[in-house]
């Protein structure tokens, strides 16, 4: 578990808006799981954050942010946004290794230093993952033509669109798979417990359904 300390106010206020993106009811287990904290911890935080103003707990213990924490919530996702691109576009840092150095980098970022990422990079666009600066809900995905890897259809070719890119590991065993944003992907089967047989430029492969939650397509 890390020290309560080297967790920011920004840290879980962009963890509240990343787990409602992914459709996620929010409470405090969730942030100590995200966020490796303990729940004392946690609990200590958001007494913080509904104290200031930052955070919205409902009766049920569901949390929210306030039209404050999603300002917040916001710039921090804008810097962690800018600074992904800055790794891929800039220094050619793979996809899959860049969203751990940007949660590492996205503090440091000065307003003068964002003002220039913004200036070189424009402050709208897709990260490497595929994901716009304020992550997007399931259901506004969508909307816009995609749909969760699990749900593809079989014998139909689809592209990879976007990942969501918390967790290093499965962006990692995705790449080894050949799952990479904008690369082409087929379901040759649907199995019954729930796994997804694919094929891929990598080879083909057997695809458990947490996995595939995790990855949007739209067809080719």
């Amino acid at each position: 578990m890390k020290d309560s300390i080297t967790v920011s106010k920004e840290d879980y206020l962009k963890a509240i808006l990343e787990a409602e993106s992914e459709g996620q009811h929010v409470i405090s287990a969730t942030l100590a799981h995200w966020l490796s904290v303990s729940a004392p911890a946690v609990t200590m935080a958001l007494k913080r954050l509904k104290r200031d103003g930052y955070v919205l707990v409902k009766t049920d213990g569901t949390l929210q942010l306030s039209a404050k924490g999603k300002e917040t919530a916001y710039r921090t996702a804008l810097r962690h946004h800018l600074i992904e691109r800055m790794l891929s576009e800039i220094f050619g840092m793979e996809w899959y290794q860049i969203h751990d150095e940007a949660e590492r980098l996205e503090h440091a970022v000065s307003p003068a230093f964002e003002a220039k990422l913004i200036e070189k990079l424009g402050e709208r666009g897709t990260c490497p993952h595929g994901n716009s600066v304020l992550p997007e809900s399931p259901m506004r995905r969508k909307k816009r033509g995609l749909l969760q890897l699990s749900e593809a259809e079989e014998d139909i070719e689809y592209i990879v669109a976007s990942l969501y890119e918390r967790d290093p590991k499965l962006l990692l065993f995705l790449h080894k798979l050949g799952v990479d944003p904008q690369a082409t992907i087929r379901v040759s089967a649907r199995n019954y417990d729930e796994t997804l047989s694919i094929e891929t430029s990598t080879g083909a492969f057997t695809l458990g359904r947490p996995a595939a939650d995790k990855v949007w397509v739209r067809k080719k």
